[in-house]
């Protein structure tokens, strides 16, 4: 008995004290509700559109439905006995995630640019569920994947034991493989279930000519109309999202390329996997490997005629990937009348931008480059994925499973454009100077735009964590780190206090960030728990696009480490932009 009381005191510790609402929520209503007790609907469109900037957009007939939302979910009142808001209701209204957000849902970008003008939420082995050597493959991580608006799978396509099955697994490693029919069935599947924007499929193949043509086979059964299929062979430019609105597209390396490759491997007596091993080299390496391609060309030039099975394969490829003769400056190479695909890994990247950055930025405006973690990355780490995207890297590919800081920042981008998958990259990145100057990163720029961010106070922690989550004796003493991705220039992370023994702490500071690209800038948040002894706690985080930041005060929902949004935590926020 005397535990049982112990447990009840210890309880009482723990009582929640509501916040009451911050001084400028206050201002705020009092200056539109001109001092009264009450805030109408005519009012609250007055402060919808002064502060909160919605512009003559919003009509009254559209405030009286937010005052009718706010009135139920508070009140659960079928029938008002009023139509008119309360201090309390006004800031229940802007602290709510659901009502007031900080960016839009909806896609808002033109659409009808090609594909190239485009960064594309990518996938990197999108079949495996854990790290990179010994996880088993399936099609749940695909699902998962394109259930969040992962436009790009991976599927690393090997034979099966007995040589007549294909199977998806990352080669020579110990994953356990899933077969090919059962991942085309479930991209099919779930393929548009968060954006009606093309699923492009890129497969590493490791096929002989016979087991390419049971892939075509399978693809075109599969996908029938569905699949979009090139009218000639090379492409001059890409078409555009909207044009291929629910469409799946496959890209790979031509069956030529392989047979060419496969000439080598034998000769060399090693299997290599197609694209990445190649490209996962040093530049110098790279120079020696594309001379050596060149030497094999005449082994296999007739290879083609000779594996007619090829062809149904080859047709089905629309976006050709492939790596040209020839070193780096080769590489991105921007030949007219035809688009491809490139592959880089990180390092590789990293090199390649130190010399020939804006070969790079040239070669995106119009080619479509993937970036993909390199190889060491064995318990599915990601890298940091702007120096691909200050560059115009569209495919920046990452492990959906590995989370993380670079992770969380992948989320943060395509929340953009109602997180259709597809982000229209800045004019900066596609424009040429009169010079033909290309955006060059390392070039320090003039500040274009500064953003004013508040961070007022948190709420949600008592409803999503237990009690003793953050401290077994006393209430949680949170703080919040605020801060920018982007270019060089522009990172930078800052911090509040942290409240003391508080679930629903009120910070009230105020941060200033100078931003040269506001275009790319991404906005950090992460909520941590102080703690004296340990590591501090971690209590949620969110990325989101400063470029669709809606100004104003704002709610703000946290999502967990693996991204996925916590039911009730939030905070509330102001931006404004100077």
């Amino acid at each position: 008995m005397g535990s049982y009381r112990m447990c009840v005191c210890f309880t009482r510790k723990f009582r929640v004290t509501e916040a009451d609402p911050p001084e400028d929520v206050k201002a705020a209503f009092m200056k539109y509700s001109e001092g009264g007790s009450h805030m109408t609907a005519e009012q609250l469109r007055r402060f919808l559109a002064e502060v909160q900037l919605e512009g003559g957009g919003v009509s009254v007939s559209e405030a009286e439905k937010v005052v009718e939302q706010v009135l139920k979910t508070r009140h659960h009142l079928a029938k008002f006995t009023r139509n008119t808001l309360t201090l309390d209701d006004f800031h229940h209204y802007l602290f709510s995630a659901d009502l007031n957000p900080p960016i839009k849902d909806q896609v808002h970008q033109d659409m009808k640019a090609p594909l190239s003008h485009y960064f594309i939420y990518t996938g990197h082995n999108s079949y495996l569920t854990g790290n990179q050597l010994s996880s088993d493959c399936s099609d749940v991580p695909i699902i998962k994947a394109l259930k969040r608006g992962v436009r790009v799978v991976e599927l690393d396509i090997w034979p099966n034991s007995t040589k007549d099955d294909v199977h998806v697994l990352h080669g020579r490693t110990l994953t356990t493989p899933v077969e090919l029919i059962k991942c085309l069935k479930s991209i099919k599947e779930h393929a548009f279930s968060a954006s009606p924007y093309p699923v492009i499929i890129t497969l590493e193949d490791h096929l002989t000519p016979d087991l390419q043509a049971k892939v075509a086979q399978m693809i075109t059964e599969t996908y029938g109309d569905m699949l979009f299929l090139p009218e000639c062979e090379c492409l001059q430019e890409f078409p555009s999202p909207e044009e291929l609105k629910y469409r799946i597209i496959i890209s790979t390396k031509p069956p030529k390329e392989y047979l060419k490759a496969k000439s080598k491997d034998t000769r060399n007596n090693s299997m290599r996997e197609s694209d990445e091993d190649e490209w996962g080299k040093e530049t110098t390496e790279l120079t020696a490997d594309l001379e050596d391609d060149e030497k094999s060309d005449s082994d296999s030039e007739d290879n083609e005629e000779r594996q007619p099975e090829a062809s149904n394969y080859k047709r089905l490829i629309a976006i050709h990937a492939g790596k040209p003769k020839g070193g780096l400056k080769e590489a991105l190479k921007v030949e007219l009348d035809k688009v491809r695909r490139l592959s880089l890994s990180e390092q590789s990247l990293e090199k390649a931008t130190e010399t020939h950055g804006t070969d790079v930025v040239r070669f995106t405006q119009k080619n479509v480059l993937r970036i993909y973690p390199k190889g060491t990355r064995f318990n599915s780490s990601n890298y940091k994925p702007f120096i691909g995207w200050m560059h115009g890297a569209q495919m920046v590919a990452f492990n959906m499973q590995g989370y993380g800081r670079a992770l969380w920042l992948m989320h943060g981008m395509f929340r953009s454009n109602g997180g259709c998958g597809y982000v229209k990259k800045p004019d900066l990145l596609m424009n040429v100077g009169p010079d033909g100057k290309m955006f060059d990163p390392k070039e320090k720029l003039p500040v274009k735009k500064t953003l004013k961010v508040k961070v007022y106070m948190g709420d949600g922690w008592h409803l999503d964590f237990k009690q003793t989550h953050f401290d077994l004796y006393s209430p949680p003493d949170f703080y919040t780190r605020v801060g920018i991705a982007g270019v060089p220039a522009d990172r930078v992370m800052k911090r509040t206090k942290a409240k003391e023994d508080n679930w629903t702490p009120v910070w009230g500071e105020e941060f200033t960030f100078p931003l040269t690209v506001p275009e790319l800038a991404l906005l950090r948040i992460e909520v941590h728990e102080y703690d004296m002894s340990e590591k501090d706690d971690f209590a949620g985080q969110t990325c989101l696009p400063v470029s669709e930041l809606r100004p104003g005060i704002r709610a703000v929902p946290l999502s967990d480490k693996k991204g996925e949004k916590l039911n009730s935590v939030r905070l509330l926020m102001r931006f404004d932009f100077v």
